[in-house]
């Protein structure tokens, strides 16, 4: 198989990486973590990069590029730790929205595609537990329109959003895979409560409480884009991860040869340099899997469900490694609010439970192979 990149693509890569470089440094992520976490004129500097509109059809505005072109620009946002919800906003949202009528498109997609509006997926119940179509929030039908009721939690950036894309159910019970419909709602409807707070990574997120709030129904049937959209946030996780560990890494090889003990950098001691060499060894596994799910991304609903949860366990497997072991080569400095190498860490931590920690998908991916007897097909 081919794991070489085209042009376009390392051309990709290289823009985000620059202005990773010079516009968003350490120092002004600190800043900002300290403020409150507040992203939105990240967001608005990514928009003005054209990454806002990355998957929007051109026809809407946007690029129109792929799954692999998501994973490079998602990998290089991890390595210089931006804390905007790009995979959520950029990659989830128009993934949602292609299931919408053609007016609400028109609608809401160029809005996405040139950073105006922050449009975000608001899927996470209390009680769900990592169960995506685990549904309690109620969708009913209220003089030709539609009004739904219930809470969502864990809102990436929730209360800087224009509007939320929120499963509510039509029928069944609430763990049924069947009558879950997809609805728009703008931030400024009747009955709709946000409540934002800052999170450990030095981001944000907020919880949404519905009350016969008004909503645009996306779909009767929401069931399947839920979880493809679930799938495209595994993938962009699992690329940011890569990033992450990558430059965690990085950094901490750069402390090993530069801090003395007994005279000597401790890059010289060899039980140290076996420590970082298992780190290298996780990191690689991270990759390869990080590749396997974004190109996974394409294939029928029941593999590619599976591919995903066995991505998401290695990944949370190396995530959790890397970044305990290089805290712990670094000592106490690691885990200081000023040095660089708590932020990964933490937000590595952070990323190890979004989308269902390792597990949950431990189990999904137990479940989906009784047909092989454990054998990976």
């Amino acid at each position: 198989m081919d794991f070489d990149f085209t042009e376009d693509q390392e051309s990709l890569r290289d823009a985000v990486g620059r202005w990773v470089e010079k516009g968003f440094t350490f120092e002004r992520r600190h800043g900002l973590a300290k403020a409150g976490g507040a992203t939105r004129a990240i967001h608005a500097e990514l928009a003005e990069l054209g990454l806002t509109g990355l998957v929007v059809p051109p026809e809407q505005g946007g690029m129109g590029f792929g799954a692999v072109e998501a994973m490079v620009v998602a990998e290089e946002l991890g390595r210089g730790l931006v804390n905007a919800p790009y995979a959520h906003a950029a990659l989830m949202s128009p993934g949602l929205l292609a299931a919408a009528p053609a007016a609400l498109q028109a609608a809401w997609l160029p809005k996405i595609a040139d950073g105006s509006a922050l449009v975000l997926p608001a899927l996470q119940e209390r009680a769900a537990r990592y169960r995506l179509l685990h549904v309690q929030t109620r969708a009913a039908q209220s003089g030709g329109g539609w009004r739904i009721t219930g809470a969502k939690s864990l809102v990436p950036a929730g209360d800087e959003a224009d509007a939320f894309i929120v499963p509510a159910r039509l029928a069944g019970d609430d763990s049924s895979t069947e009558g879950i419909g997809l609805f728009l709602v703008e931030r400024g409807a009747e009955g709709l409560a946000v409540r934002g707070y800052p999170t450990q990574d030095g981001a944000r997120a907020a919880e949404l409480a519905f009350s016969a709030t008004p909503a645009a129904m996306i779909s009767a049937d929401g069931a399947e884009a839920l979880t493809l959209a679930s799938d495209i946030g595994i993938a962009a996780a699992c690329a940011e991860a890569v990033g992450l560990m990558d430059r965690l890494v990085a950094i901490t090889v750069d402390y090993m040869n530069t801090r003395k003990q007994f005279g000597v950098t401790i890059a010289s001691f060899q039980a140290l340099r076996h420590r970082i060499a298992d780190v290298k060894m996780q990191l690689e596994l991270a990759r390869s899997m990080s590749y396997y799910a974004t190109l996974k991304l394409g294939e029928p609903a029941p593999q590619r469900r599976r591919a995903l949860s066995q991505a998401k366990v290695q990944l949370g497997q190396s995530m959790r490694f890397v970044g305990q072991q290089c805290v712990q080569l670094h000592g106490g400095i690691g885990v200081t609010d000023e040095y660089v190498a708590s932020h990964y860490f933490k937000r590595l931590t952070m990323l190890e439970m979004a989308f269902g920690d390792t597990l949950h998908h431990l189990g999904e991916v137990s479940d989906r192979m009784q047909d092989t007897a454990g054998v990976f097909a």
